[in-house]
């Protein structure tokens, strides 16, 4: 997922978002303990999507202060 796609999204979008990539990395951390992760570099790219989230929201939080 690209920056400036993120940056276009409301900061609802942005938190809901943030709850299905919190999802997918709980559904992929359990796959990796029962062995069945075929893909195990998706753990790092939902790991680094979920920061451009938090980072981006921040930066709306800050912007609004």
């Amino acid at each position: 997922m690209k920056v400036s796609e993120l940056r276009q999204k409301t900061k609802e979008e942005l938190e809901n978002l943030l709850v299905e990539l919190h999802k997918e990395q709980f559904n992929l951390r359990m796959q990796k303990g029962t062995g069945a992760l075929t893909k195990p570099d998706l753990l790092r790219k939902v790991r680094r999507d979920i920061a451009r989230v938090k980072t981006i929201l921040g930066e709306m939080a800050r912007a609004e202060a």
